[in-house]
């Protein structure tokens, strides 16, 4: 009876160590998603106020063209919401982002330093994510592959694509910001 116990509490500790871990992670992505919010809409104001691109929706045929894509959290949704799933969405496209983010290097003097802290929030993001699902082990064995990203001819594109790339980041945090408030 008394090893029942004994292991009653190492489970029920186990379980108290888990739920603390996941709140931490939960408190931390979502500090970390309004950080990288204030940085992406900082950098759109940026590039409205220097190149007058205040439109990400007149952009989005060149976007489509240029090949600039949107990263998916259908496994967040409220209705079919699957924490590993989500969580391994969320990381692909954190990782889509980063990607996005580095091929805007160059984009223009006025707007490096705020480019530089947004690539290394969504990096430091992605790696939350990823330590979160290591410590669930439901980590995949590697990370995602980049995808081919896009290249820019001009520095036009480059910084419509910079519209482009950081207004698909803020809707993805969007979704991003409600799934983990669901996960709470």
């Amino acid at each position: 009876m008394a090893q029942l116990s004994a292991q009653r509490r190492v489970k029920l500790m186990a379980l108290q160590l888990l739920l603390w871990h996941s709140v931490l992670f939960l408190l931390k992505s979502l500090e970390q998603v309004r950080k990288i919010q204030a940085s992406s809409s900082a950098l759109l104001e940026q590039l409205c106020a220097t190149y007058k691109l205040c439109h990400p929706e007149e952009l989005v045929l060149l976007g489509h063209s240029l090949g600039i894509p949107k990263a998916p959290l259908r496994g967040c949704s409220s209705q079919a919401l699957q924490q590993t799933k989500c969580l391994s969405q969320l990381h692909r496209g954190l990782f889509l982002y980063q990607g996005l983010l580095q091929a805007l290097a160059g984009i223009s003097p006025e707007v490096a330093p705020t480019l530089e802290m947004l690539q290394l929030d969504v990096a430091n993001f992605a790696t939350t994510v990823w330590q979160q699902m290591d410590s669930l082990g439901v980590a995949p064995a590697a990370q995602p592959t980049q995808s081919t990203m896009p290249t820019f001819t001009s520095a036009f594109q480059r910084r419509a694509g910079g519209v482009l790339a950081t207004s698909y980041l803020l809707s993805f945090l969007e979704m991003a910001h409600h799934a983990l408030q669901r996960l709470a």
